[in-house]
């Protein structure tokens, strides 16, 4: 039977060539050194950009992230799972509903909440053990903000800090929506269109996520 933890999926195409290459860029001795080059390559290569969403099955894919360079925390998940996948460490999806308390002033206008539904990471099966994987934020954009970067060692999960540098709220956990071998595109579809009915408004418009960072951390 396979193993739908190790296998490409229409949005996790791990058996995407460009995905395979990057997959394959990673060095390690073991699984879990690969896990940890994977993890940071995803986190820092990629820039975190909320503003240009595309909720379409092509551009949630993992390929659609190498393509494009950015990502948001579900399509960074997406990529890290799907190369995990490639080099055969089995991984998915996991999602919770976050309280972030460090969003830009534009994006909590635009929501009108601090809740934020169907934040996405990456669990990786490592020595029979699943751990969290958090790869959205890069580390520019935590060192502008002052957060901590969440690091991974492949031995203990990685989630949001709940404190920032300066000891502020940063990040709150409030619900489990559990672990997904692919992405549950329609229901998150429904739900964040149904919370947040002028975002898609907001993203059709275009956006400068880095400038708002500038602004908010002024």
């Amino acid at each position: 039977m396979t193993d739908p933890t190790l296998s490409p999926t229409p949005i996790i195409d791990s058996d995407h060539p460009a995905v395979i290459d990057f997959a394959n860029a990673a060095a390690g001795t073991d699984d879990r050194e690969v896990a940890v080059a994977l993890f940071y390559a995803v986190r820092d290569g990629f820039r975190y950009d909320p503003y240009r969403l595309d909720l379409s099955p092509a551009g949630m894919r993992a390929s659609s992230v190498l393509a494009k360079g950015y990502g948001w925390c579900v399509t960074k998940a997406t990529l890290l799972t799907a190369v995990c996948r490639a080099r055969g460490i089995p991984a998915r999806l996991g999602f919770a509903d976050v309280r972030n308390h460090l969003s830009t002033q534009r994006m909590r206008e635009v929501m009108g909440t601090d809740i934020f539904l169907w934040h996405g990471f990456t669990e990786i099966r490592l020595d029979g053990q699943w751990l969290k994987a958090t790869p959205a934020f890069n580390i520019e954009l935590c060192d502008k903000f002052d957060m901590l970067p969440l690091e991974f060692d492949g031995r203990a999960d990685s989630i949001y800090h709940p404190f920032d540098k300066a000891g502020h709220r940063h990040m709150e956990y409030i619900a489990d929506r559990g672990s997904y071998d692919d992405v549950p595109l329609e229901q998150m579809i429904a739900e964040l269109s149904a919370a947040y009915p002028g975002w898609e408004r907001e993203v059709a418009a275009g956006g400068d996520f880095d400038a708002d960072v500038d602004v908010e951390v002024r």
